[in-house]
């Protein structure tokens, strides 16, 4: 009798709200050093869950269910399995940290759970393997480390010194940046690697200052890139600091304040204001009083729970069933907010924009726009 009784109200429930309820994952880094990037990720994640539900036209009500993997592998892994081991949960938007999702991928694999990366950039994410559960709207750090190369080669620096962080990231970062900037004719004046936790960088940029680089190129991301751009400072070490993805982000400037002008970086993507659609997500963004930006990526995963949930909304809450749907042949030449979104065989988006970026009077801007790209300013060195 009680489970007629609780089949009954579920049924008048379901009856009364004419939808069923679908629950996807967000998992990004919400505390510790990358918690802005994190924050605002999933902010735009949730954004994009507010505006599907208030879609009339939409025939399921989706709910986010948040998790935090701290960019930490362990943590990654954990929540991934979380995510996977929850059988009411049938898709989800992944990842900010690169080390974090590689090391999740096996577990989305095990799982069959559907998974869209929203801003790691390791090509092996996508590449090292052929799980059909993982994709990706942004692009590599291949794209990324291309521009960056030609970019220093044709601003006439020369000789580059390189300090980056020993995870899988870090070196990454490390292999495309030399392999471009020296098939461009620059010159690596040093490599040098260093933990993810370290806090003293004196021994490292005291070798490099003896070197005499033009510039010091930086892969990793903030917390480190604001300890070492500081105590760049106070070694009165002056060269051009050339960074990645990693530290375009509000805390990278409010950290070093002035000391930060005339950084460098490279990342996926337009400024949001910029972006398709770009202004209209800003102005629905703040319009939910969030109290976080956006950030840098938060674009990239509002595409991401766009597509996921188009894709729920074609073949069901089905995992197999939207993993099919999340195949190149059906993601090709998607709008979304970051431009045409195209799948290969890996789920790599195929089609990114790389943008270049400075620090210009206390915030990121777009190097076209800038008074440096003019010649009103100077780069280090130039």
């Amino acid at each position: 009798m009680r489970l007629f009784v609780a089949a009954l109200i579920a049924s008048l429930s379901l009856a009364a709200f004419g939808k069923e309820t679908v629950r996807i994952a967000f998992i990004g880094p919400l505390t510790g050093g990358n918690s802005a990037i994190g924050l605002g990720g999933r902010n735009s994640a949730d954004l994009a869950v507010r505006l599907r539900n208030a879609d009339p036209k939409a025939k399921y009500t989706y709910e986010l269910v948040v998790l935090d993997d701290e960019c930490k592998p362990d943590a990654g892994v954990q929540m991934a399995t979380k995510a996977g081991s929850d059988r009411t949960i049938v898709g989800g938007v992944t990842h900010y940290c690169s080390v974090v999702a590689m090391a999740a991928v096996d577990t989305y694999h095990r799982f069959g759970l559907p998974a869209i990366v929203w801003g790691a950039v390791l090509p092996d994410i996508t590449y090292a393997n052929d799980f059909k559960e993982v994709h990706r709207v942004n692009g590599t750090m291949i794209n990324q480390n291309q521009t960056n190369a030609k970019f220093m080669a044709e601003h006439g620096y020369k000789n580059v010194a390189v300090i980056h962080d020993t995870t899988d990231y870090g070196k990454g970062h490390d292999k495309y940046f030399t392999q471009f900037f020296t098939q461009s004719g620059g010159k690596i004046a040093g490599d040098f690697g260093v933990t993810a936790d370290q806090q003293d960088f004196t021994a490292e940029l005291t070798q490099i200052k003896a070197l005499n680089p033009d510039a010091l190129y930086f892969g990793g991301l903030t917390p480190i890139g604001v300890r070492i751009r500081a105590q760049m400072d106070k070694l009165g070490f002056k060269a051009q600091f050339d960074g990645t993805s990693g530290i375009v982000n509000d805390d990278f400037i409010k950290a070093l304040g002035p000391l930060a002008e005339g950084s460098l970086a490279f990342r996926e993507g337009a400024p949001a204001e910029k972006l398709a659609h770009g202004k209209d997500f800003l102005g629905d963004y703040n319009k939910q009083g969030y109290t976080n930006p956006p950030e840098a990526y938060g674009p990239f995963a509002y595409a991401a729970a766009s597509l996921l949930m188009d894709a729920i909304e074609k073949a069901g809450p089905d995992r197999k069933k939207i993993i099919q749907q999340l195949s190149p042949q059906h993601v090709k030449d998607v709008d979304s907010i970051v431009g045409k979104i195209t799948f290969d065989d890996h789920g790599q988006n195929t089609v990114p924009v790389i943008t270049k970026y400075i620090v210009q009077d206390g915030k990121w801007v777009g190097w076209d726009e800038s008074e440096y790209a003019s010649g009103k300013r100077k780069l280090t060195g130039k």
